[in-house]
């Protein structure tokens, strides 16, 4: 029975429902959780942090005012030091001139020394050298009483009171004893302007920077010279009241109003040795730049928590739904014919489970069906290479049906002839002779002379035709043994032959039998053995043959080249061997005539042949041809240059007789036999 629409209807809303509350109140949950924990971790942090980096910037603070003290008391030691280089015990006893000569030297190299004196030891001053006042030698004054007098020689050095000349300038007084007995004292006015290269190198943060003051709150070097410069007192500034001797400990007062009206963190040090005290001054706004930023990364990492619960619903329900949409579009694929297709999903649940188990599916799938597929390509392989081999063989079959035709019906032309023609070679041969017998007896007759000498014209004509007939019956004999020959597709057995010593047999039957037939015959035989060449199942008669005709032919075209007359022509005939894995070559070269491109396309054929009539029969090479390619399943190849060389190229299988006998065996006419 159909479901009505009213029914069906209802299924995807109730589904939808369901859904979307779960997927709200996800998200609600999860952006209240990292609301509420991100809201708690900057509170504590703000709560646990702003003390600890009030503390850390006071001490911070403080090493900064202990560092300027130690560089501002650097720069007063400095100058008692570069005092002390005319307080050497004999300087005293250098004379007026020197003297004075020394205290230029000490304020050139000392800016802030503005006025030199030496007081004897009897107190008087015997010489005082200035920058603003002229010199004086031997005034007497006496300062036996005063203290840069009597401090010194108690304790060596002696730093005045900070005093303020012509009303701005802060000035201070070095005083330095001599070495020895009854040591003198030298006397030094510094200007503490000068300071103000120390105080204005020294680096607090961005903005901060540090001043000096005396133990009675007075300024004595300051970043704005012009502060320094009108006297200010700066013992009504809270940080600095503090910090004044006879204040109690002399604590810093830590978060203060500075100069400038707004809050700045100070802190001290002082430099008991000439009672001043250091400031170090921060905005506080700079001194809690880390904890503002700690404030604004909580505020900003709280903002984005919130925005990213806000999107994690989304997200999840995403993570939800795509990955069961990619699995549903990969078995689609997979449907249609896409066995590569595999679904990849990395959500760590079932989901990530099932599309493994999918996947697994699909390989096994794949899997058989490539095997299925290479299996039926290798079976087509083997069929076509089955069919291949067939139709080689019947291919074989076919040209050996044909040799053996062929070979039938010439041997029994060649049988038919030569019957006939041995009689006709016989008789002419005997002929020849019944004429000789009467050319003798016609000698012995009574004949008048005119009948005498037509019969003995009569009879030498006659010689001479039975003359020509045997010499074309002989012709004609040689050309029905070479079609015997030629008609056979074997002759002998095939065994393993040592293709090297054949070949050197060959050649010196060949050599030999030239020599035999024409004695003056001459020629250079020249010998390449590749001792890999190895053996060979060959049938040695016919490949003896082969060889033994082509180095006839090498023979034939030197010794026609000789007969040109060519300068300084030397007829050589070379022989080489070569091992090529399963198959072997034998090179046959001579530098003769060469053979022109014309004949070299017919070389081959039946009864072809450039040489004069008696000579040749044009089945030589024919011969050849058939024994290398199809009783030996090889090859021959022909390189030549008309006028210069000629070089025939074997190539034979090692198992080619063997393997050519099986592929012609049951060949009706394997072997004829000539009469």
């Amino acid at each position: 029975m159909t479901a009505s629409p009213p029914l069906d209807a209802p299924g995807p809303s109730a589904r939808k429902p369901f859904r979307l509350p779960l997927s709200g109140k996800f998200a609600v949950a999860f952006v209240g959780l990292v609301s509420l924990v991100l809201l708690i971790n900057g509170a504590v942090d703000l709560s646990l942090n702003f003390q600890e980096a009030k503390l850390n910037a006071i001490t911070v603070q403080r090493e900064k005012a202990q560092g300027a003290a130690e560089r501002v008391e650097a720069f007063v030691s400095e100058i008692g030091n570069q005092i002390g280089w005319t307080t050497r015990a004999e300087w005293r006893r250098v004379p007026p001139d020197q003297q004075r000569y020394d205290f230029i030297r000490l304020m050139r190299q000392a800016p802030a020394i503005t006025e030199a004196a030496y007081i004897d030891p009897s107190g008087r001053e015997q010489l005082r050298v200035s920058r603003l006042e002229p010199d004086v030698i031997a005034s007497g004054k006496d300062f036996s009483t005063s203290p840069r007098f009597t401090e010194a020689l108690k304790d060596k050095v002696w730093f005045g009171p900070v005093y303020f000349r012509r009303g701005s300038e802060p000035y201070m007084t070095v005083a330095v004893a001599h070495a020895g007995r009854d040591p003198g004292v030298t006397v030094a006015e510094v200007n503490l302007k000068l300071i103000w290269d120390v105080v204005s190198s020294i680096r607090n943060g961005e903005t901060g920077y540090a001043f000096v003051t005396t133990s009675t709150g007075r300024l004595i070097a300051h970043p704005d010279l012009s502060l320094v410069l009108r006297d200010t007192d700066l013992s009504g500034l809270p940080e600095v009241a503090a910090a004044l001797p006879g204040n109690g400990s002399a604590q810093d007062y830590e978060i203060t109003t500075g100069l400038g009206g707004g809050l700045v963190l100070a802190a001290h040090a002082a430099i008991p040795r000439v009672g001043w005290i250091v400031f170090v001054q921060l905005p506080l706004r700079e001194a809690m730049d880390p904890l503002i930023e700690s404030v604004i990364q909580t505020v900003a990492l709280m903002g984005l928590g919130v925005l990213l619960a806000s999107v994690a619903g989304t997200f999840l329900a995403r993570r939800m739904v795509v990955p069961i949409r990619q699995l549903q579009d990969g078995a689609e694929r997979f449907g249609a014919g896409d066995l590569s297709e595999r679904i990849v999903i990395r959500t760590g649940d079932e989901i990530e489970t099932l599309a493994h188990r999918f996947n697994l599916m699909a390989g096994r799938i794949q899997e058989s069906y490539e095997t299925l597929e290479a299996k039926v390509e290798e079976r087509t392989r083997d069929l076509n290479r089955s069919l291949d081999d067939l139709q080689k063989a019947q291919s074989r079959l076919v040209q050996s049906e044909k040799l053996a035709s062929l070979g039938q019906l010439t041997a029994g032309i060649a049988h038919e002839i030569k019957n006939p023609l041995n009689f006709v070679n016989n008789f002419a041969s005997l002929s020849k002779e019944l004429v000789d017998e009467l050319i003798e007896v016609l000698k012995q007759a009574s004949l008048d002379p005119n009948t005498r000498a037509d019969a003995e014209e009569t009879a030498e004509l006659l010689k001479s035709n039975l003359d020509r007939v045997v010499q074309h019956g002989k012709r004609a004999d040689s050309i029905v043994k070479n079609m015997l020959l030629h008609s056979r597709t074997g002759s002998g057995e095939h065994r393993p032959v040592d293709v090297n010593a054949l070949v050197e047999e060959s050649l010196n039957l060949a050599y030999h039998g030239a020599r035999a037939a024409k004695p003056t015959f001459n020629v250079t035989l020249e010998r390449d053995f590749d001792p890999a060449a190895g053996v060979a199942d060959i049938f040695p008669q016919e490949i003896t043959r082969v060889l033994l005709n082509l180095m006839s032919n090498g023979f034939y075209a030197t010794e026609k080249k000789v007969e040109g007359g060519e300068l300084g022509y030397a007829p050589t005939l070379a022989v080489a061997t070569r091992d090529r894995g399963d198959r072997i070559e034998i090179r046959v070269r001579d530098n003769g005539t060469g053979i022109p491109d014309s004949v070299k396309a017919k070389m081959f054929d039946p009864f072809f042949t450039t040489k004069p009539a008696g000579e040749g029969t044009g089945l030589g090479l024919s011969l050849s041809h058939d024994i290398l390619v199809k009783q030996h399943g090889g090859s021959v190849d022909v390189a030549t240059e008309p006028g210069e060389f000629t070089e025939f190229t074997i190539t034979l299988p090692r198992a080619g007789a063997a393997t050519a006998e099986s592929a012609t065996a049951g060949s009706p006419a394997n072997d004829p036999k000539s009469p």
